[in-house]
């Protein structure tokens, strides 16, 4: 149940809605994978409409990453299997290590990679992979008409959705169906079997493909030159017209389906009719630009209410990056980028590979009784080789909190409602935790007030707390 009261009128702080240390994380949790403790200290300085203005524009003016060398290669290029695996896991870890270091523009990325859904595993090019990729971070803040259009025309799309393989000697219906159903208006949202049986004819003809892993054209001689009907338009219809055709007498349904996706992913896994409608307004008035419609939503009064802040289950990537993003752990080799990737992917969320066309489906979906433990080991891992590889980690991130070096009270409050979206609901439950900090070290030194913060054995005992909120309900949350 969605019990938000604020509307899309931008979000003022005040007594009862301050701009706190909860919100900023709520931002930059939604928006990306975290903030560490030094940054978002910084970041109550200013005021959150800026903050959304610095962050989109900051999302759309970022370069792409730079092209690797196999960029272009087709299967000739290749000696080897091996050679197709390493390219890809290769280009798999440069956009782990994006996402930690951009954030908004990656999670967007992230968030399109499961609409616009391909497998790798079908398509297997690594250059096909890039090309695909490069286009979900080339449109992730842009046109979304222009994206639609650009994407199917991409190799892995046109071979994952059979594209590849329509002509007009024997239509494939696959990428109509999904253009419609998924990719712009939803399931049985104002198409007809016709429309699709139209729609794949007007498609046909980027069948030339010379070699695998190389581009693929078109060729009029596949193409379908007969007349087509759809959306009651009727003429020699091809893909440029598709695309305009829809946008023209579609359009209003397409906005509402995509702002509801947004919402349902930045916002809340129950929607909000009334405010989607509202950006869906937007959306069209702009012409199916992203980003005025994300600039309404996240500087609302809506997005920073209180009752929508820890009401989405973090996907695996969410949760394992959000844990090195916010504990500011150091990643010093490509190994532990492949440890991560490998730990998403035993826990359902493998990348460039989502389980179907119609992608993950995510929030609770995340969890059930054998993931839950699985998260727990793989968040204590991470944990304990911190602590093992850089213990004074686990000190700085309690430092960094609070400047109270002797207090455990205040410094298991200071780390649970860091790492927790809500802290804990009661003293009981704060109570216990401090317990847990506390560890073996004898009453008698907090109570005279020689323990701090830089004894021998305080970062065993941030370890301790941290692996018990780890395991709370609540750290599942974002």
């Amino acid at each position: 149940m969605n019990c938000s009261t604020g509307t899309l009128a931008p979000y003022v702080p005040s007594i009862a809605k301050p701009w706190d240390k909860k919100r900023v994380q709520h931002l930059y949790r939604r928006l990306g994978f975290g903030i560490n403790a030094d940054d978002l200290t910084a970041i109550l300085s200013q005021s959150p409409t800026d903050i959304v203005d610095d962050l989109i524009t900051e999302a759309a003016q970022l370069p792409l990453p730079e092209a690797p060398f196999w960029a272009n290669y087709t299967v000739s290029d290749y000696s080897s299997n091996e050679d197709y695996f390493t390219q890809s896991i290769a280009w798999t870890v440069q956009w782990v290590k994006d996402m930690l270091q951009y954030g908004f523009r990656e999670k967007l990325a992230l968030f399109w990679h499961n609409h616009f859904v391909t497998e790798l595993d079908t398509y297997r090019c690594p250059s096909w992979q890039y090309q695909y990729h490069k286009l979900l971070q080339q449109y992730a803040l842009g046109n979304f008409k222009d994206f639609v259009y650009e994407m199917g025309k991409t190799p892995a799309m046109l071979v994952y959705l059979n594209g590849v393989q329509n002509t007009r000697f024997e239509p494939n219906e696959n990428y109509a169906r999904e253009l419609y159903e998924l990719f712009t208006l939803g399931r049985d949202n104002g198409y007809t079997q016709q429309d699709i049986e139209e729609t794949a004819k007007a498609l046909t003809g980027w069948n030339n493909l010379q070699e695998i892993c190389a581009p693929i054209n078109f060729t009029r001689a596949l193409f379908d030159n007969s007349s087509k009907t759809i959306f009651g338009r009727t003429g020699n219809w091809g893909y440029d017209e598709v695309h305009d055709i829809l946008f023209e007498e579609r359009g209003t349904a397409i906005a509402k389906y995509i702002c509801t996706k947004l919402y349902k992913y930045f916002v809340s896994p129950t929607v909000d009719e009334a405010i989607v409608d509202e950006l869906a307004i937007t959306f069209k008035n702009n012409d199916f630009e992203i980003s005025p419609v994300l600039l309404q939503l996240f500087k609302s009064e809506h997005f920073f209410d209180d009752t929508l802040i820890g009401v989405k289950v973090r996907s695996p990537l969410e949760y394992l990056l959000t844990i090195v993003k916010e504990w500011d752990i150091q990643i010093l080799s490509d190994e532990t980028y492949q440890r991560i990737i490998f730990l998403a992917t035993q826990l359902g969320q493998r990348l460039f590979n989502p389980v179907d066309v119609a992608g993950w489906q995510g929030n609770r979906t995340w969890i059930n009784s054998n993931s839950l433990s699985t998260r727990w080991d793989y968040a204590n891992l991470l944990a304990y080789n911190t602590f093992l590889e850089e213990p004074n980690t686990l000190v700085q991130l309690a430092k960094s909190l609070t400047t109270v070096q002797s207090d455990p009270d205040e410094i298991t409050k200071v780390i649970t409602d860091f790492v927790l979206p809500n802290g804990f609901p009661n003293t009981t439950a704060y109570d216990r935790a401090t317990t847990i900090f506390k560890s073996e070290v004898p009453e008698n030194y907090y109570e005279d007030g020689s323990w701090n913060l830089d004894w021998e054995s305080a970062p065993a005992q941030v370890a301790l707390l941290l692996n018990h909120l780890l395991k709370q309900p609540e750290f599942q949350l974002m």
